[in-house]
């Protein structure tokens, strides 16, 4: 069939019912730049022909070829999709020559083994998600100054915070969670570090020490909320955001997935309203940072499981945007500020396992939430816990044991007294019937008075013989 393609460019099969292996007459299209086989049944890839390649878009298929070095045959890829396949093996050594390369998206296979130690300088988006590699983060990547999705989680990378991509200035997707990195987030003093994130995910490590405010406070994006007058406009994180001259590429939408809302969600396009921070599951401590109120345009924050303490801060009331707010497994003390109440839009919150106490606070979407959001703290009382407030403190309910306890009637009592009693009634007990009076008592319990009466009569003789 191929000399009816002779001088075909662009073909795009998605979401048919393509099984196996692609098929042989596409093989044939030597002159094909886009090809795009995405949501099928393909199990196999065969022969790459394809050197002129420029687009790939092969996700969403059953692919589980031993590895991806075909794509080395094609020196002009711009944007390789591979995603949500079954690949295995390692990455390719020759992506660093792909100098063209501004799209791999690799996420959600079974690749294994160490990243490169160079990747091409011009990727706007690198998505390796949900693999098996491991080692060191190569700091070459801190070359690729047009990162605009750096999308390392879900794998076994071990190493410390990779505090040498702050220089990546257009950087707005940053995700290293359910890795092994380790260790303290080290405050740098630039203020400069991540102007433009708007997604910060380091959950699930064994990052320790303080809060990394220094990062935090320089988050510009997320101090400007989208829509507002004067403000920035709404659109998708496009994996290649500056126009490729001379090219008209398919669109490409980046991807992620988020812990909100207490669920685990996947977002096939990332609008830039999509802004939050998942610092939880690891071993921070300390206290929550006031400046965490500056963030505006925060609609996730999530902080749960880590060793915090000290009090909630009321700069979050200042969070108007936000909508799932997690704090649970810490060790917060003292009352949930009243501010907290502000947020109209709060539809998740999680403040469970603390230490917090004092009256919930009530109204708006205070009103809507569940016990599951406040168990585990001893302290609290008030709606909707079933525990009742006297002057914000919460009323003693005593089981019946207690109750006795506070009337003077408790076990303790009840059973040092019983034990004396009955000590007391056995020798009191012995006593009657040794001395065998008083008689009526003796005879009701089965006793005798016979030893009595023969000591009187042996009395009477001693009498009458003087």
């Amino acid at each position: 069939m191929s000399w009816k393609f002779p001088k075909l460019e662009s073909l795009e099969l998605s979401e048919n019912n393509l099984k196996g292996k692609v098929p042989e007459w596409i093989h044939d299209i030597h002159s094909l730049e886009d090809l795009k086989l995405s949501k099928n049944q393909l199990s196999s890839i065969g022969q790459f022909p394809w050197h002129d390649l420029v687009y790939l878009d092969l996700s969403f298929n059953l692919l589980s070829d031993d590895n991806i070095s075909f794509i080395c045959n094609a020196t002009s890829l711009f944007l390789v999709n591979l995603s949500h396949n079954k690949f295995r093996g390692t990455l390719p050594h020759c992506l660093p020559n792909l100098s063209r390369l501004g799209v791999l998206d690799l996420q959600m296979n079974k690749l294994h083994g160490t990243l490169p130690s160079t990747f091409p300088m011009n990727l706007f988006t690198l998505n390796l998600n949900g693999n098996q590699l491991e080692g060191h983060l190569p700091k070459s990547l801190a070359n690729c100054t047009r990162l605009v999705d750096l999308n390392l989680g879900d794998n076994e990378i071990e190493d410390t915070f990779p505090h040498w991509l702050q220089s990546l200035h257009h950087l707005e997707i940053l995700v290293l969670g359910s890795n092994k990195l380790y260790g303290p987030i080290v405050s740098l003093k630039s203020k400069d570090m991540f102007p433009n994130l708007i997604i910060f995910d380091i959950s699930s490590n064994n990052f320790s020490g303080q809060l990394p405010i220094a990062y935090i406070k320089s988050f510009q994006a997320m101090k400007i909320v989208v829509g507002a007058e004067g403000q920035s406009s709404f659109y998708y994180i496009s994996g290649y955001p500056f126009r490729v001259i001379g090219s008209s590429l398919p669109e490409y939408d980046d991807s992620v997935t988020e812990t909100m809302k207490g669920l685990r969600s996947n977002f096939e396009k990332i609008p830039n309203v999509l802004v939050s921070i998942d610092l939880s599951s690891n071993r921070f401590e300390g206290e929550i940072p006031y400046d965490f109120g500056e963030l505006n345009a925060l609609i996730s924050l999530n902080l749960s499981h880590n060793s915090l303490n000290g009090h909630i801060p009321h700069s979050l009331g200042n969070l108007t945007n936000l909508e799932s707010l997690d704090l649970s497994s810490n060790m917060l003390v003292g009352e949930i500020p009243p501010e907290l109440t502000n947020l109209n839009f709060l539809a998740s919150l999680n403040l469970s396992n603390n230490h917090l106490e004092g009256s919930i606070p009530r109204g708006k979407q205070f009103d809507t939430f569940s016990n599951d959001s406040y168990e585990g703290n001893m302290g609290l009382c008030g709606f909707p816990l079933t525990i009742q407030c006297n002057r914000g403190v919460p009323q003693q309910q005593y089981p019946p044991s207690e109750a006795e306890d506070k009337f003077g009637f408790g076990w303790k009592p009840v059973a040092i007294g019983y034990t004396c009693g009955m000590v007391l009634g056995i020798c009191l007990g012995w006593c009657v019937f040794w001395i065998g009076k008083p008689e009526w008592l003796v005879i009701i319990f089965g006793g005798t008075t016979t030893r009595i009466k023969k000591r009187s009569r042996g009395n009477s003789r001693r009498a009458r013989t003087t």
